[in-house]
């Protein structure tokens, strides 16, 4: 049987600010129907490599491949034509539309309509029904007619990612999904890209500090430290490796042993 080729790869991926070099080589594939949760401390360069897969910052040096066609040079929207999706640590809304035209908009952009906020709504009933089927899929179908600004927080974040949907991408990246977000939103959020995981055509890359919710859903982790890849493998392997421990947790080499109990103890504690 042949094995299948990465869906996206990145290969020596470098970029530097003055003297800073804030993606240092990173050379990483990522395979159909995975979801890889990137982890590092603060100014890791986690957000930064996000940016260049997705387009918002241009490499350096190196490149970004996608279903094997180079797209390093490509801006953002032929990169989004190209089937990368991305929902950003902030909501990119219409507030005073509803929660339907806000997807209308977006199946209309997608299926090249135009972009046009003042078209009659019973004018587009195919693109009407594509986002009624989107906001099924992300269970918010009910609050359709809706505007924006009257959604919870965690009911917008969703509204968010039924936007993405709606570009039919084959890579869903996710920064920081949860942050904002209060204890009984999280939980909204996080079976959702579950869902969307259960995809087995979609490919997942999920920037996130809440380790719980790494654990929950990575099938893969890698760990970027001072613009370098660290570590890359299975989630159980690379949480427990002491320079994780080190990069990500804070703890010096010699308490990694440490660390890893406490974790060990709190997951017996919570069953």
């Amino acid at each position: 049987m042949a094995i299948e080729a990465p869906v996206l790869t990145t290969q020596d991926l470098t970029i530097r600010f003055g003297g800073h070099v804030a993606v240092d080589q990173v050379s990483c594939a990522f395979e159909r129907g995975t979801l890889t949760a990137i982890v590092g401390p603060n100014g890791a360069g986690k957000t930064t490599y996000f940016n260049l897969i997705s387009g918002q910052l241009r490499a350096y040096s190196g490149t970004v491949t996608l279903n094997g066609e180079d797209i390093t040079r490509l801006g953002v929207p032929e990169r989004c034509d190209r089937g990368i999706g991305r929902a950003f640590q902030l909501t990119n809304l219409f507030p005073t539309l509803s929660v339907r035209e806000n997807v209308r908009l977006v199946v209309q952009a997608k299926a090249r309509r135009g972009f046009d906020l003042f078209s009659r709504a019973d004018s587009h009933v195919e693109l009407i029904e594509r986002a009624e089927h989107v906001l099924a899929e992300v269970q918010l179908l009910d609050q359709a007619d809706q505007p924006v600004s009257a959604l919870p927080h965690g009911d917008q974040r969703k509204l968010e990612v039924a936007m993405m949907i709606a570009l039919a991408p084959q890579v869903l990246m996710f920064d920081e999904p949860t942050a904002g977000m209060s204890v009984d939103e999280v939980p909204v959020i996080l079976d959702l890209i579950r869902e969307l995981k259960n995809d087995r055509d979609r490919t997942i890359l999920l920037v996130e500090h809440k380790m719980d919710v790494i654990r929950s859903l990575a099938d893969r982790i890698i760990v970027l430290h001072n613009g370098q890849l660290v570590a890359d493998g299975d989630p159980a392997e690379v949480m427990k490796s002491p320079i994780v421990q080190e990069a990500y947790l804070g703890n010096a080499p010699e308490d990694a042993e440490e660390a890893r109990a406490k974790t060990a103890t709190e997951e017996v504690a919570r069953g």
